[in-house]
């Protein structure tokens, strides 16, 4: 009797314990259901609305006090910035779902001495995510991307790029940074002040468009070229006028 009455109390447990595994189980599910809904609502909602902040740019903002983001929309973007930010970042930006494998393969190839992540991941990085280079914010970037990209216009992608990325320390977006360095607005960047600006990037900390050092000058010459040669073979038709 009583070696029946100790193994009717371990069924019990373990019938317990099932119930509680299996419970636990079902609100990770849910959990990772809803994660993933509120993630696709929120690169939805970017795809038609300015972003009123990122997570990099409230970080720089308790580390610095304050930080100036201006949003502008892509028509009051100098097409020069358009076109060197590509040059400078992505020249494949057009040709591209996301990933350049062309780029991966090549910074593979360097060793990871140079970046392989295109205008898209950054994208995600900036306006998504955080900044780091853990497994988890890889992977996060590698599963948003292609959602991003079948969300977006590649237009919308550029335009959110150039209003997010910042051009010298908490300075954030096209608009601050072309009053920051030249006194001007976007619109009005020459072909010379927007290769210099996108020949900060993406080390705005250490370069200066403003007060460029040699090897910036030589870096927005090169970046100039490039987005010339953008323009004329093509590789801006999925974000000009």
């Amino acid at each position: 009797m009583a070696k029946r009455t100790r193994k009717s109390k371990a069924v019990r447990r373990e019938s317990r314990a099932r119930r509680v595994a299996r419970g636990l189980r079902r609100w990770l599910l849910r959990g990772m259901l809803g994660a993933v809904v509120l993630g696709l609502g929120w690169v939805g909602l970017y795809a038609v609305v300015a972003p009123p902040t990122t997570p990099y740019i409230l970080a720089e903002a308790r580390r610095l006090d304050s930080v100036s983001y201006d949003w502008v929309p892509m028509d009051q973007i100098s097409p020069h910035l358009q076109r060197a930010a590509v040059a400078a970042e992505d020249a494949n930006f057009c040709l591209h779902w996301g990933f350049d494998m062309d780029a991966i393969r090549a910074a593979i190839d360097a060793g990871a001495a140079r970046g392989g992540s295109t205008i898209s991941q950054q994208v995600v990085k900036n306006a998504f995510l955080w900044h780091g280079r853990s497994w988890l914010r890889k992977a996060l970037e590698a599963a948003i991307t292609p959602v991003m990209e079948a969300f977006w216009p590649k237009r919308r992608v550029l335009e959110v790029y150039l209003n997010i990325a910042e051009f010298a320390p908490g300075i954030f977006g096209a608009e601050a940074a072309a009053q920051h360095h030249f006194g001007i607005s976007a619109a009005d960047l020459s072909q010379r002040q927007a290769a210099l600006l996108a020949a900060v990037l993406p080390n705005p900390g250490e370069r200066s468009a403003s007060a460029p050092s040699a090897w910036v000058e030589r870096r927005a010459t090169s970046i100039a070229e490039g987005a010339a040669t953008i323009r004329a073979d093509g590789r801006d038709a999925c974000f000009a006028n």
